[in-house]
């Protein structure tokens, strides 16, 4: 039952990203410009997700366990250290350069989207990297 419902909710997720254009580079570029051809509907995309997060989290909370686990499986850290502010850093760059954030970009390669054939091996290259970067880390420590 549980990998049924999450495949619902990753189709979901995936619809979501291309009716709100999350799956089209040119349109996050041009949210990402400024001075330029500035497109602020991905504003409304982002405030509109977080207002749902916000309010999910006061619905779904308060029942002491999700549908499908015995417990929530929620972040525990509260701090922001070197490796956070460097991920998001790259993440940001990535997605200025590129026009693709991970979930979009699995999106648009089932739409055809050409750049994905560049960008995921890419971001799948530069995770693999840094999982042998931080095991390498991990292993001096």
């Amino acid at each position: 039952m549980r990998p049924l419902f999450g495949f619902l909710a990753g189709l979901l997720f995936g619809v979501g990203l291309i009716v709100a254009g999350m799956s089209d580079p040119a349109k996050v570029l041009n949210f990402l410009d400024i001075a330029g051809t500035w497109d602020p509907s991905l504003a409304f995309v982002m405030g509109a997700a977080a207002l749902t997060t916000f309010i999910g989290y006061r619905i779904v909370l308060p029942r002491g366990h999700p549908f499908l686990l015995s417990e929530f499986q929620l972040p525990t850290r509260r701090d922001i250290d070197r490796n956070l502010v460097v991920g998001a850093a790259i993440f940001g760059i990535g997605w200025g350069i590129g026009g693709f954030c991970p979930g979009p970009a699995w999106t648009a390669l089932f739409l055809g989207a050409p750049g994905t054939l560049v960008f995921l091996p890419m971001m799948l290259a530069g995770m693999v990297i840094a999982t042998l970067v931080a095991n390498r880390r991990n292993a001096r420590h």
